[in-house]
């Protein structure tokens, strides 16, 4: 009975370590898509003209928010990164 609950483990085990991964969203780029509002399949393009239209509002020169500013340029950049331009 022990050979049979030993060789069980053994397998799930094995199972275990070699099942294939699930694949996972980076959130940092899901967070960025939210900030920006974009889609997954936004372009160099889309990313770009959210940016601009999104910091004419918050810019502290023009009364924003620093903290708004730095997490929508955080989110550009994380998004072009991510695009590879």
């Amino acid at each position: 009975m022990a050979k049979i609950l030993l060789a069980l483990a053994l397998m799930a085990l094995v199972w275990w370590v070699l099942k294939p991964k699930a694949k996972t969203r980076l959130p940092e780029v899901d967070r960025a898509r939210d900030i920006l509002g974009l889609r997954a399949d936004a372009s160099v393009d889309d990313v770009r003209a959210a940016h601009r239209r999104l910091l004419a509002g918050v810019h502290p020169d023009r009364g924003g928010s620093a903290e708004l500013t730095r997490q929508i340029n955080d989110a550009r950049d994380v998004l072009l990164r991510r695009l590879g331009a």
